[in-house]
């Protein structure tokens, strides 16, 4: 990733306007090839031992908090082990895996009240 896409992502990520990164062809292009890399897998399900097709590409290390490897399909772990920084998995999984702080945000608040039988 040259320095220019990296600033003009960091642009949109501080401007909450993200989703144009995953329209744009660079993200297409290595969605693509991470897909294929899973077959069409959701990774998770696979680590299980299920199958379930997968319907999009989870960023290990979240795209805002690692701008710099929004492209990268590895990463380097401390000790130089090397490790997947992109994976296919299914929605269900992206929501409830990846992103459960999302699930949390959107459950109605249910309040209980003594009853009373006066």
């Amino acid at each position: 990733m040259d320095k220019a896409f990296l600033r003009w992502l960091t642009k949109l990520i501080a401007d909450g306007q993200e989703h144009r990164f995953y329209t744009c062809r660079a993200w297409l292009a290595v969605r693509d090839k991470v897909m294929d890399m899973d077959r069409h897998e959701c990774q998770i399900h696979k680590a299980r031992g299920r199958y379930k097709r997968a319907d999009l590409v989870h960023h290990i290390n979240h795209l805002k908090d690692a701008p710099e490897l929004a492209l990268s399909i590895w990463r380097e772990e401390a000790g130089g082990k090397r490790q997947r920084n992109l994976i296919s998995v299914c929605k269900d999984c992206h929501e409830t895996e990846c992103h459960p702080e999302r699930l949390r945000k959107y459950k109605p608040k249910m309040q209980v009240t003594r009853e009373r039988w006066d």
